[in-house]
């Protein structure tokens, strides 16, 4: 695997939770620096040494809500 990909939302309490897609991945954090930190730990203690993928892609979403 050369690549992993999370999904990131915001959490109602202000931080961030990332879920890995194909991987039992879950991590949180309170800012995106702290989160970046996270998803590399998280992700290095995932897979088996050496089988860790050298690229983490973070798909990162928002949701707004507006009255009409």
């Amino acid at each position: 695997m050369t690549e992993i990909h999370f999904i990131v939302e915001e959490t109602p309490e202000g931080g961030f939770i990332a879920r890995g897609v194909g991987a039992d991945i879950v991590t949180e954090a309170d800012d995106l620096p702290s989160l970046h930190v996270q998803v590399r730990d998280a992700v290095h203690c995932h897979f088996d040494e050496g089988q860790s993928p050298t690229i983490i892609r973070l798909h990162i979403t928002r949701e707004e809500v507006l009255t009409a």
